[in-house]
């Protein structure tokens, strides 16, 4: 017993007390998430978040400590023709007046007309946090539906930051609430039709959903030492429920297939254990390791990614391999209970010759190219998918702006007739100088002739007519002016024109002054500063990922070779997904179809967040196809008749896990934002890659060709096996002449 794998004596003692294990786990899931909400979550600061120059004007700006109070604005507008300016003016009057007896109104400004005197614009100054203002921002919107329903013959609209947050808040809490829930009972839908059976498919949801709660609590602790952000606990339940559902599928299919063979529940547990339980915590290390790769990439918010989804993993392996044995050595035949009829008639394993479970038809002829004539089907399905990625060559990255949000919002359709009536409130730039306080004056000289020179330049907006507004701290030692550009965020003049400010107009206004620090932000800045920062750390990131995993490939299958395809394989898929996401975002033909405005990019920092997840994502199958494809060796047989056993004896178990996940990305996809509309296709599209034409074409082929060439290690590396767990099984008659 001694010396058996840590995976068979967990799960053998966790069988033999199973009581014993379920309540271990509950305790740990209990004090796990009781704990993290005790601690309370430590959240990044916009410090934590500073990437380039951008992020550094962010620095300066937070030093001076503003005391900026959030505005909304009330922009008056004809519903056709020419604005009336008397009944505009008695109509902003009105809502006023009204505003002003508002809790939470700290003071309305004076009405503005446009250049073209085609609208009018009103401050409204909100009282209190300004972080809090779209919590509150209700009844001054209460009070502008009043005032609209007093003139009709005008549109009267509230816009300005805290509204358009309030608005999304709202359309992002619907979708992300839809999603919830339908990922969960599309999850069990799909587990239903793989099991055939109630228990059997709530088993892995069960064990996903306790490991996302106990990884939540952990997070929280973890955030103590490596700050949290708003995203980390959707993607803990994105990842936790991916893989905590795949990790109990293989264990539970393994373990109902060795019982169909006439096994004990406790001796089908075990081999469960040191086949799938061994790939369980192989597939974990690789997810964890590329999850960990995202710590290089010199960034809070990929690193408090990176916590939450080791944690989550780390977690979920742990489960599978104690109280999932547990459950299944405790609930015995129960857990093909209640059955399903046609589903249980289709999906249930039956015992063949030899009490072989019987292999289904369909993988088989699946299988036959990529046996029969290996080098064709390599030629021609590695051929299909360069293709499919080599338009990520040409790949955009750039942060989605305010023009990218969703238009079904009555606030964004007030901000683009705010922004082309008053160019100046759109897109701009955020000038931040910091210098010794008895330079104030010098500086906001060199400022306001920076604001001159800036608005005789068609990059960008004309000067107003109050001239340039420029904001000093208390301290007189930081100064900051907002530069405005009539162009989209996205758009290419909106970028020359930072890059002219950068390089030329701000250099040149700040020369002379001693001690000055200065810096350009803005949306614009921190797009582009971004996509430049993640150009730089992916390759080190790939570099680490990809290093690490050939170890752990090589150390597991004692095979260079294997190691090698492996990452090859994996780094096909991700091209071609990459490639998918070029071909369906930065064209306009898909934009019906998915509902959305192309932005011509990607989004900043998805490539580098989508290598890491599918490549995690996709060692789970890869570890598992290849394992049983290595039993079949260990067992007796040929390298062919071993690589058709293992695909074909894994590939339910694969396509039920592939579907599962590209279902509730899929869900994802359907989402209101961009980036989650890229992020949700990009992955769906690429986990269905990989779970058909990389495991049952590419795959195939290239082991056949190899033969025996798979399995060779240096010498330092080459151990005897351990005997097969079962007998070789007898060889698939279709396709031992296939080779």
């Amino acid at each position: 017993m001694g010396g058996r794998p840590v995976t068979v004596r967990l799960a053998r003692w966790s069988a033999e007390h199973p009581w014993r294990a379920i309540a271990l786990w509950v305790v740990f899931v209990a004090v796990c998430f009781v704990g993290g909400n005790a601690a309370g979550l430590n959240e990044a600061t916009q410090a934590d978040q500073a990437i380039g120059e951008s992020g550094h004007a962010d620095v300066i700006v937070t030093s001076g400590e503003f005391t900026d109070p959030a505005v909304e604005n009330i922009l008056i507008t004809p519903r056709t023709g020419t604005l009336d300016r008397a009944a505009a003016q008695a109509a902003a009057t009105d809502a006023a007046d009204r505003l002003r007896q508002v809790t939470g109104v700290a003071s309305v400004g004076e009405p503005v007309p446009s250049r073209d005197g085609a609208a009018l614009l009103m401050p409204v100054t909100m009282a209190g946090d300004p972080e809090t203002a779209a919590d509150r921002v209700q009844p001054l919107r209460d009070a502008t539906a009043a005032a609209q329903a007093a003139h009709p013959q005008l549109r009267i609209e509230q816009v300005g930051g805290p509204s358009i947050n309030q608005a999304l808040d709202d359309t992002l809490g619907r979708d992300f609430k839809r999603a919830e829930l339908l990922s969960l009972p599309v999850t069990l839908a799909i587990l239903i039709v793989a099991f055939g059976a109630l228990i059997a498919a709530g088993v892995p949801v069960l064990l996903a959903l306790s490991s996302v709660a106990a990884a939540m609590g952990l997070s929280t602790l973890a955030s103590h030492l490596v700050p949290a952000t708003d995203t980390t606990s959707s993607v803990i339940l994105l990842i936790g429920m991916a893989v905590g559902v795949d990790y109990s599928l293989f264990y539970v299919r393994r373990e109902r297939e060795e019982r169909a063979k006439g096994r004990s529940g406790l001796d089908a547990v075990e081999i469960a254990a040191e086949t799938s339980g061994h790939a369980v915590v192989v597939s974990g290390f690789a997810v964890i390791i590329s999850m960990a790769g995202l710590m290089l990439a010199d960034d809070v918010v990929f690193s408090s990614l990176a916590v939450g989804s080791i944690l989550v993993v780390a977690v979920a392996v742990t489960g599978s391999l104690t109280v999932l044995p547990a459950l299944l050595a405790k609930l015995g035949r129960w857990v093909d209970r209640p059955r399903v009829p046609l589903l249980w008639r289709l999906t249930a394993p039956r015992a063949g010759r030899h009490g072989q479970p019987v292999r289904p038809r369909f993988w088989p002829a699946v299988l036959r190219p990529a046996l029969r004539a290996p080098r064709a089907t390599l030629i021609v399905s590695v051929g299909l998918l360069l293709a499919l990625a080599a338009p990520a060559l040409g790949m955009k990255l750039k942060f989605p702006g305010m023009e990218d949000l969703p238009r079904t919002t009555p606030a964004m359709q007030a901000y683009d007739r705010l922004t082309a009536a008053f160019p100046s409130t759109g897109t701009s730039h955020t000038v931040a100088v910091r210098a010794p306080a008895d330079q104030a004056d010098q500086v906001r000289a060199a400022l306001t002739g920076l604001a001159h020179t800036a608005a005789a330049d068609p990059l960008f907006a004309p000067a107003e007519a109050d001239g340039p507004k420029i904001e000093v701290s208390a301290d007189r030692r930081v100064s900051v002016l907002e530069v405005a550009t009539p162009y989209a965020s996205r758009d290419d003049r909106s970028v020359r024109s930072l890059h002219e400010l950068r390089d030329d107009l701000l250099p040149a206004a700040m020369r002379g002054i001693p001690g000055v620090e200065y810096a350009v932000g803005g949306g614009v800045a921190a797009s582009e500063d971004y996509a430049r920062h993640i150009r730089e750390k992916l390759p080190l990131v790939m570099a680490f990922v990809l290093a690490l995993t050939f170890l752990v490939m090589t150390w597991t299958f004692r095979s260079v070779v294997v190691a090698l395809t492996s990452i090859l394989l994996n780094l096909l898929s991700a091209g071609a997904a990459y490639g998918l996401l070029v071909l369906v975002f930065q064209g306009e033909w898909a934009q019906d179809l998915l509902g959305f405005t192309s932005m011509g990019a990607i989004v900043s920092w998805l490539p580098l967040f989508l290598f890491v997840v599918l490549f995690g994502l996709s060692m789970d199958y890869h570890v598992f196809v290849v394992s049983r494809i290595r039993e079949g060796i260990r067992g007796g047989r040929s390298n062919a008749d071993a690589v058709a056993y293992g695909i074909t004896s894994s590939a339910g178990v694969v396509t039920s896990a592939a579907i599962v996940m590209v279902a509730v990305f899929a869900i994802f996809a359907s989402l209101s934002t961009i980036d989650m509309k890229q992020l949700g296709i990009g992955l769906a599209a690429a986990i269905l890659l990989d779970a058909t034409i990389i495991r049952a074409v590419v795959l195939p082929s290239v082991m056949t060709l190899l033969g025996e060439a798979n399995w060779w290690a240096p010498r330092f590396l080459r151990r005897r096996d351990r005997p097969a767990v079962t007998p070789p099984a007898e060889p698939t008659p279709e396709l031992v002449g296939a080779h």
